[in-house]
């Protein structure tokens, strides 16, 4: 993709966790940062009820928080990330904050960037409630919004075959991220407490890199229809 295209560009990516931006999506925002876009990434909370610990533990559940927030500053800067947000929910309870208040700070947070791509969740495919209640939350804000394009992320190669979730392939958007992998591991290695038990993440980088596929995808939330392989118009 043509860097002058997304020069000037801005992306919010909504997610429930820390590493969540990292795990799931850390290619595409690598490579959109390189391109120039302004990439702001919010965290619902730090994940201070998370079950890993370390490995060995190190951590315990009251210092988990300010380990994981300084991981995930450390990984957003290894993605290039332009700014990074908390919504200071507690971990585990996205799907009990009232909702209507949610969205109101999402949406506020919309028209105070005002970006032209919004990522997060889908609401039901989301895996984990905490995913789901931030993806629901801000649809509804980006519907409010009214502007730009919503892609809800999806995990792994699981969009290769849409039809299982009910879509099709003119719903699906893939980003190829070939040459931001290394940023990429460079923040799964960021979030320690949570990656050293993937004894994959430390190997030597040549081999730890083969675990990542060349391409992320993304379902198309709102109308608007780029390229095929670009989140921008």
């Amino acid at each position: 993709m043509n860097t002058q295209h997304t020069m000037g560009r801005k992306l919010l990516a909504v997610f429930a966790h820390p590493d969540d931006e990292s795990f799931i999506c850390g290619g595409t925002l690598a490579k959109y940062a390189a391109e120039g876009v302004e990439v702001t990434v919010v965290s619902a909370t730090r994940g201070e009820m998370g079950r890993r610990m370390g490995n060995p533990p190190y951590l315990n559940r009251e210092t988990l928080a300010a380990a994981r927030e300084i991981e995930l500053r450390q990984a957003c800067d290894h993605l290039g990330v332009y700014e990074l947000k908390f919504l200071d929910i507690r971990d585990k309870t996205v799907e009990f904050i009232n909702e209507e208040l949610l969205i109101g700070r999402i949406e506020e947070l919309m028209r105070d960037l005002r970006p032209d791509v919004v990522l997060t969740f889908h609401e039901t495919l989301g895996g984990h409630p905490d995913h789901c209640a931030i993806g629901k939350a801000t649809t509804a804000a980006f519907r409010r919004y009214k502007q730009g394009a919503l892609y809800f992320v999806s995990f792994g190669d699981m969009m290769l075959q849409p039809d299982k979730y009910g879509y099709t392939a003119g719903d699906i958007a893939r980003v190829d991220v070939q040459e931001h992998l290394k940023a990429k591991l460079a923040a799964f290695r960021a979030h320690r407490c949570q990656s050293e038990l993937m004894e994959w993440v430390w190997q030597r980088d040549d081999k730890a890199l083969r675990n990542f596929g060349r391409y992320e995808y993304f379902i198309r939330g709102s109308q608007s229809q780029p390229e095929k392989d670009s989140l921008f118009s």
